[in-house]
């Protein structure tokens, strides 16, 4: 059984991979078999992330360039597919959070949210498109949220991003599918992530969270990689358009 998840010979790019759960989507690749290379802003945090699956025994290199600038992934995916030789799994994870009352957003603060969480999903899948419809397979994973589907007040630009990624991600399944390429969702819940630590240091919602939640919990970072590792793995090469929730049974209830 343990061939069905395993991803020797693959080449994985992730993109928000210095911290948080794309670091721990690109670990469990790694672990899983893949050679992942990393993608962030921060050349240097990536390359001590590099440095620290190596100590491991697991490949990975970096690739620091911003998922937002057109003509720098342009460039990013035909050195990578040129360097590695094949591209096989793209995650991307890159992502911001903004909040704040209604009256208080600017014009700016929506587009930066919506440029980061949706259109450079867009941007990175029209991009990893070509070579992977010419290797005949690969997998396209985006990192949605509960957000795709419920709604909270005061980040109405990532409700609105991580609802059209949802979006996306379905019309993107129906495109490349019959070209072999499975195009998938991976939704978190509330995790223990950097991007939440203002959350988890309110102790009413901390608490609103548990309670909310079935498992009566916040997820902890490690356990979004199995989920990663089954939509990039042979174990899930018959889902196509699906959003995974990750998030302990948040939104199934109410």
């Amino acid at each position: 059984m343990t061939g069905l998840f395993s991803l020797a010979g693959k080449v994985a790019l992730v993109t928000g991979a210095s911290r948080g759960l794309g670091w721990e989507m690109a670990k469990g690749l790694a672990e899983a078999g893949a050679h992942v290379i990393l993608n962030g802003r921060d050349r240097v945090r990536l390359e001590a992330r590099v440095k620290e699956l190596g100590a491991g025994g697991f490949a990975a290199s970096a690739r620091a360039f911003d998922v937002t600038d057109e003509p720098a992934v342009r460039a990013a995916i035909p050195e990578i597919v040129g360097r590695q030789g094949r591209l096989d799994i793209v995650i991307g994870n890159a992502g911001i959070q903004h909040r704040g009352p209604l009256g208080e957003w600017q014009l700016a603060d929506w587009q930066r949210v919506i440029d980061t969480n949706l259109s450079a999903c867009f941007l990175l899948a029209r991009e990893v498109s070509a070579p992977l419809i010419a290797q005949g397979e690969g997998r396209i994973i985006f990192t949605t949220s509960i957000a795709a589907n419920l709604a909270r007040a005061t980040i109405p630009a990532y409700v609105a991003a991580k609802s059209g990624l949802w979006g996306l991600t379905k019309a993107l399944a129906a495109e490349l599918g019959p070209q072999g390429i499975n195009v998938n969702a991976i939704g978190p819940g509330y995790f223990e992530t950097e991007m939440n630590q203002a959350l988890l240091a309110n102790a009413e919602f901390t608490a609103w969270v548990k309670g909310r939640t079935p498992l009566r919990r916040w997820g902890r970072p490690r356990e979004i990689a199995g989920a990663a590792v089954f939509l990039a793995s042979e174990a899930g090469s018959y889902v196509n358009g699906h959003q995974l929730m990750v998030d302990g049974g948040f939104s199934s209830v109410f």
